[in-house]
């Protein structure tokens, strides 16, 4: 199995037509731009995508756009495990791997219950694996409907199968983030950050990227950040990206993906706002803020 390449995986927005119909030409921009600016992959079909929000077959046709857009420029991986039996999940997931993508990702909060035990998951995740054999698959701590995070007594026991290749930590804990890349050392396994605050010490702790929803809003600095983070030379530069971003986390997330829509819109990409997830208005109060933090991320490098 091949390797997923160190670097920003953003987490891919959906468009939408004003009437709430996938935009499937912006999509293909959206693509283009994201691997344009820099990125060494993309994750399609997740929560910033609106994944809950979109039909089965929505998700295969969005899938099937990016895979075709990217062309083997940059790997995709996407989630496979949304709803349904571990049946369905499965064929599902194997749907998806016959579009072309890399690796099929796994929302451990769907695979298990709130109230049911790490040893339920693991015994679902080898289930999982036994009815796609083959499959490179991937780990995702999505927040919604309840967030679940996973240990390294889990990574211990998936890694030796050769099948875990990816994982979107949200620990938000860099001594968690440092124990999972200990535990990955050596497998075909990369950690990708969804957590902004301690972004730089989470690639300096051997992190393979990150895959963070301020990607959407400023892709070029997520790029920028994962290519200097040890550069001696640009400490200080680095530094100012890093403050950037954890100083201005609650703004990011406001109304987000509408947020990151409108971001977009602002510096030149062609998306319309409409959002299907209920995110809450995006205020002119929002919009102004919005519009300081533009000019401000002008001015970081």
């Amino acid at each position: 199995m091949s390797q997923l390449p160190e670097g920003f995986i953003p987490v891919m927005l959906t468009p939408f037509t004003p009437t709430g119909h996938i935009d499937f030409k912006g999509l293909v921009r959206l693509t283009d731009m994201y691997i344009q600016v820099g990125a060494k992959g993309l994750f399609a079909n997740c929560l910033s995508s609106e994944m809950y929000e979109l039909s089965e077959q929505e998700r295969l046709d969005v899938v099937k756009t990016v895979v075709e857009t990217a062309a083997g420029r940059v790997p995709v991986v996407a989630t496979g495990t949304i709803e349904g039996t571990m049946e369905q999940m499965a064929d599902f997931s194997k749907k998806l791997h016959a579009l072309g993508v890399q690796a099929v990702i796994v929302l451990n909060n769907i695979l298990t219950q709130e109230h049911e035990s790490d040893a339920v998951f693991l015994e679902r995740m080898h289930q999982l694996m036994d009815l796609t054999p083959g499959i490179p698959l991937g780990i995702y701590e999505c927040p919604v409907p309840y967030k679940r995070l996973i240990t390294v007594e889990i990574l211990e026991d998936l890694l030796p199968t050769g099948r875990l290749v990816y994982h979107k930590d949200t620990s938000l804990e860099i001594e968690q983030v440092r124990a999972r890349v200990r535990a990955g050392a050596g497998y075909n396994f990369g950690l990708y950050d969804a957590y902004m605050g301690h972004a730089l010490l989470s690639l300096q702790a051997g992190a393979k990227g990150l895959s963070c929803i301020q990607g959407n809003l400023f892709p070029e600095l997520i790029v920028w950040l994962c290519t200097h983070f040890n550069d001696a030379g640009k400490s200080a530069q680095v530094a100012k990206v890093q403050a950037f971003f954890a100083d201005n986390m609650d703004v990011m997330h406001t109304s987000y993906p509408t947020a990151a829509k409108y971001v977009l819109q602002k510096t030149g990409f062609d998306i319309d706002l409409y959002t299907r997830r209920d995110v809450g208005e995006l205020t002119d109060a929002m919009k102004a803020d919005l519009d300081l933090l533009i000019e401000e991320s002008k001015k970081v490098l």
